[in-house]
């Protein structure tokens, strides 16, 4: 081998193994905070329903899928070049395939957790006719909370005290009317 080849292949292999640390530690950290964070800007939710809407827009091409693309590439082209001692064409062919497939990868698990996110729409005439207890001390006409089931879920909501009679504490209540998504109880 001579020289100016080997400068060029230790050229090529810096290239990868640079290229493979600094994608590796952004993605990394991309996904620290995707982790720490629940992603662009959403919010992790007590609330859960049995409707779900999922945000179609997915991006095959995200950031993190790019980023995941150049970490695969980046370490299998140093590892073909370095270790594997392939030449440059089978190693870029390589690498490029391994980047392919960590892109693909990548979006699909970003398509999967993407689908896990749910809207809670709840049906407030549900609670029509249903028990529950104060929540909250309620002044005759007074407003305050009730806990009660909704779609089969356990909720804390405001109330309004639809009599002249003060609610206590856990007081069984009844919701007598709903409107405007507002429940209007009673004592039991």
């Amino acid at each position: 081998m001579s020289l100016p080849h080997i400068e060029t292949t230790m050229m090529i292999t810096s290239g990868y193994y640079y290229l493979a640390i600094f994608s590796t530690i952004i993605f990394t950290i991309k996904l620290i905070l995707f982790t720490l964070t629940g992603g662009d800007g959403t919010e992790v939710s007590a609330d859960f329903n049995t409707e779900v809407e999922t945000d179609l827009s997915f991006h095959f091409l995200s950031i993190q899928s790019i980023l995941a693309f150049f970490m695969g590439f980046g370490w299998m082209g140093y590892a073909g070049m370095h270790h594997f001692n392939f030449s440059k064409l089978l190693t870029f062919g390589v690498a490029l395939v391994t980047g392919i497939a960590f892109l693909i990868g990548t979006a699909y698990l970003m398509f999967g957790v993407s689908k896990l996110e749910k809207t809670v729409t709840k049906d407030y005439t549900k609670a029509l006719n249903q028990t529950g207890k104060a929540y909250t001390d309620f002044t005759p006409k007074g407003q305050g909370q009730v806990e009660i089931e909704i779609n089969e879920q356990l909720s804390i909501e405001e109330a309004v005290n639809n009599t002249e009679e003060e609610i206590k504490a856990f007081d069984r209540v009844k919701v007598v009317n709903v409107d405007n998504d507002v429940l209007y109880i009673e004592k039991v």
